[in-house]
């Protein structure tokens, strides 16, 4: 199982030195969120770029209903190329929190935002083959002479929100890269905890329903949650359980922790 890091704020020189610091504390990835107005994540993420040589470097997540895909296609193929090949993009439909994340002219209703994201995930599909491309859809269109190519081929690696047990946005995940799983509470208030046996009836559930394309390249499934540093013992079952079930990434998230907290769990390194 690989380890990252989600960095929930701070200044744009911090978020490149924790880049430098996870990296030598030995996380496998470093992930940065996209907020309505706010640092600009691909920003940053260029500047980790060039800091760094090993870690993995990628947003969690891109809420791309929100975004013009041919910016965001383009975005990550330049960190990819600065990178040599290390950028990974997590996708979602993006949650609608004015009162904490702000709000800007955006689609309200989700069976639209998931035909959104299903088109713009074409897109940059298209766009980072390097070849013309063409698309007509019903709120994408465009066309754009040949463009630069990512690194990774034959794309960048792209994780997708899918909401557990619901089959169309699970079907829509297993046609990529990676699984960000949702796990819904009994009484619809916020998300559970995401459990080994989830991971096992998900990855059942992706297996069946992959193409024969993407069925020969290798898929991830990504938890996120906190872990203790000073005790590895306290989480230890829990992260062996998702491991055995098939968890592919672990994602270290503290969105309440003071910044020395976030610094000082960052410096602890992975809960290898």
């Amino acid at each position: 199982m690989r380890y990252g890091f989600i960095v929930p704020g701070g200044g744009v020189h911090d978020r490149v030195a924790m880049a430098v610091e996870a990296e030598a504390a030995g996380w496998d990835g470093i992930f940065l969120w996209e907020g309505v107005y706010h640092l600009d994540a691909w920003a940053c993420l260029a500047a980790m770029a060039v800091k760094t040589e090993r870690i993995r470097l990628g947003t969690m997540l891109t809420p791309l209903p929100r975004r013009l895909p041919w910016e965001v296609a383009a975005q990550a193929a330049t960190v990819d190329q600065l990178s040599n090949g290390r950028v990974i993009l997590a996708v979602g439909l993006g949650v609608i929190e004015p009162e904490h994340l702000g709000d800007v002219n955006q689609e309200r209703d989700r069976k639209i935002r998931a035909e959104q994201l299903d088109e713009a995930l074409a897109v940059l599909d298209g766009l980072w083959s390097g070849e013309a491309f063409d698309f007509d859809g019903k709120h994408f269109k465009l066309h754009c002479p040949p463009g630069p190519k990512p690194v990774q081929q034959p794309r960048i690696p792209v994780w997708v929100v899918g909401r557990w047990p619901a089959p169309k946005s699970m079907r829509r995940a297993a046609r990529w890269d990676g699984l960000v799983p949702e796990v819904p509470k009994p009484d619809g208030d916020g998300f559970a905890a995401v459990q080994a046996d989830d991971v096992r009836g998900m990855l059942a559930f992706v297996t069946e329903h992959r193409d024969e394309a993407t069925a020969a390249h290798p898929y991830d499934v990504v938890v996120d949650g906190q872990t203790r540093g000073d005790d590895p013992e306290a989480t230890a079952q829990r992260l062996r359980d998702l491991y055995e079930a098939g968890c592919t990434w672990w994602l270290e998230a503290d969105w309440s922790g003071t910044e020395e907290s976030v610094w000082s769990r960052l410096r602890q390194g992975p809960p290898r």
